[in-house]
């Protein structure tokens, strides 16, 4: 039986939202503009922070012994097809918008970011997004679905644990996409709001689709997917002209 006082799994899931949204403020706003050794080793020292937290908490605090299910195929198929869909999406999303004009600042923007990240080269580039896709996105879903939404859904009802774990995910996107797209123009904040609710609604989804499977592996499959053609349309935004 579950003993854990609730008001102490209550404050580290406040600030399991909170950290991520505030070192991505630190390290892809503050430090932009300084070397990029620096950003880089916020970046990493920030990720391995962020994804101790669980961890350190559920073992060495709680000292509960994480349960996680076999992987089955119906939860690779479900998270695949989901996937699918919103790759295509994506695709189909960007191509509509690719004569709008703002897509040439996003584009210097982008470049420019990596070159702080020091992503300067294809093998780079793809080297990042296999991680992405296939290694960060189920780091993220460890963290947002089985902890953040997780103990949420302990403390309380499904309704606020999807609505404030899908807030909380979103947070810090708010503040990589502020960059790319920016707060100065009509067109920027609206894609940046656009943009954030997708975002929102993304992890709405994936907050479901494992509190109905009691798996991760069907909303990290499906996560993979949207990071995969998240990086697929970066590199047709940035790569040479013909």
């Amino acid at each position: 039986m579950d003993r854990t006082p609730p008001n102490r799994d209550l404050w580290i899931v406040w600030l399991a939202i909170a950290f991520p949204a505030l070192f991505t403020l630190v390290y892809f706003v503050l430090l932009a503009g300084t070397a990029s050794v620096w950003q880089q080793a916020a970046y990493g020292a920030g990720k391995l922070i962020q994804f101790l937290i669980p961890a350190f908490w559920v073992m060495l605090v709680n000292r509960e012994r994480p349960r996680f299910r076999l992987p089955r195929i119906r939860d690779f198929a479900i998270g695949a097809g989901l996937g699918l869909a919103l790759f295509a999406g994506l695709f189909v999303l960007y191509y509509a918008l690719e004569p709008a004009s703002f897509l040439n600042d996003l584009r210097e923007e982008v470049r420019k970011k990596l070159d702080d990240l020091g992503v300067q080269s294809a093998p780079a580039f793809a080297a990042l997004a296999i991680f992405y896709s296939l290694i960060h996105s189920g780091l993220e879903e460890y963290y947002w679905r089985w902890f953040v939404f997780g103990r949420l859904r302990r403390l309380g009802s499904f309704g606020a644990a999807v609505a404030i774990s899908s807030l909380g995910f979103m947070a810090h996107h708010v503040v990589i996409l502020g960059v790319f797209f920016g707060w100065s123009t009509g067109a920027g904040i609206l894609i940046t709001i656009l943009a954030s609710a997708a975002i929102a609604i993304g992890g709405a989804i994936w907050a479901w689709l494992y509190d109905r499977t009691g798996s991760l592996y069907a909303p990290w499959v499906s996560h993979a997917f949207i990071d995969a053609a998240i990086f697929a349309v970066g590199y047709d935004m940035i790569r040479p002209g013909p």
